[in-house]
């Protein structure tokens, strides 16, 4: 009798540490087979079915019903989009807790020299999980941009460059939303006052602002700039900026502009359209809308590249003398045989 419990108690330890070893075994051994790193997408809206599908789609596992069988014990539920790095030789339990860890911590973003938002979207296409293309639709969407107050044309004056901090799993949405936040600090109760004074609303500085800096991005000329295309606007003259009429043309590679080419007919051409154009020719830095909002005072109307092609400029207010400047300049292009 005893030596009878002492067997069917040998029996039930045996069973029992098969059965931990069966548990370990599902749990802790490799279950991944692929033999090299595989990166695999999971977009929004994958179900926990479509992420198998998925594994099975780049022959991940080994099987299927082990990790099934801790997706479950684990309480596996919730599918985080991103891009996932699936290693060789993982574990079931070590999976789930990439999966499950998702894809969500901060990224740093930054940007400068952007001209249009289809490059803004370039670029964070690169960083974030979002593709381009989506960003860029949606910055082309009047009607989702009729909530931030602006449209394709002025939407560019949302995007203050500098260096942020964002989420990498952040919607195309969420991202224009956040800039948006970004925008409203900073264009703090001091800015829109400066604003006001000026008589240019934010979005009308950040196009002159674009125009100042296409003009000349160095610190010693924007605030000269901008104060002559203030004197032109306050006198209602045209502007007459040629970056503009690269804009209408869309050639910024242009050194020259001929006069056919101010013929062109499109609103962002301030040879032929009084004012400001519909928006901003790119995307201005936060230092080029405070040289409008803090513009030099003088009597200047007419701005002229130096014939150095030191990148500066002769500056006037006289008619006669920007003439003189012009002329000089055009002898410059044609000895460098610069024709367009």
């Amino acid at each position: 009798m005893k030596k009878g419990l002492i067997i069917t108690a040998a029996i039930l330890f045996f069973l029992s540490l098969m059965a931990v070893l069966a548990a370990a075994y599902v749990i802790f051994m490799p279950n991944t087979k692929n033999k090299s790193d595989v990166t695999i997408t999971i977009p929004w809206g994958t179900d926990y079915e479509q992420l198998l599908d998925t594994l099975e789609a780049h022959s991940i596992l080994r099987n299927e019903e082990t990790f099934d069988m801790v997706a479950h014990y684990m309480k596996y539920k919730t599918i985080r989009v991103g891009n996932y790095t699936i290693q060789p030789g993982m574990s079931n339990v070590k999976l789930v807790r990439l999966l499950r860890a998702g894809q969500h911590y901060p990224v740093k973003f930054s940007f400068n020299n952007i001209r249009t938002v289809d490059q803004l979207a370039n670029r964070a296409g690169k960083v974030f999980f979002f593709k381009e293309e989506e960003l860029s639709e949606l910055l082309h969407d009047n009607t989702f941009l009729h909530q931030y107050n602006v449209n394709e044309e002025t939407c560019p004056c949302l995007f203050i460059p500098n260096s942020y901090e964002l989420y990498y799993d952040i919607t195309p949405e969420g991202f224009v939303e956040k800039f948006h936040q970004f925008y409203r600090l900073f264009w703090n109760k001091q800015r829109l006052q400066q604003a006001q004074e000026i008589g240019l609303t934010p979005v009308e500085v950040a196009t002159l602002a674009s125009i100042v800096e296409e003009e000349n991005h160095r610190p010693q000329e924007k605030a000269i700039i901008a104060g002559l295309y203030i004197n032109r606007l306050n006198k209602n003259m045209l502007l007459q900026s040629d970056p503009t009429v690269k804009f209408a043309l869309g050639d910024f590679a242009r050194k020259r502009i001929l006069l056919a080419d101010l013929q062109v007919d499109s609103p962002y051409n301030t040879y032929k359209y009084k004012g400001l154009p519909p928006g901003p020719i790119r995307i201005p830095e936060g230092s080029t809308i405070d040289s409008v909002l803090h513009y030099a005072h003088h009597n200047y109307l007419y701005m002229c590249a130096k014939e150095d092609f030191s990148g500066y400029h002769n500056f006037t207010s006289s008619a006669a003398v920007h003439q003189q400047n012009a002329v000089r300049y055009q002898r410059a292009l044609n000895a460098r045989n610069i024709t367009h």
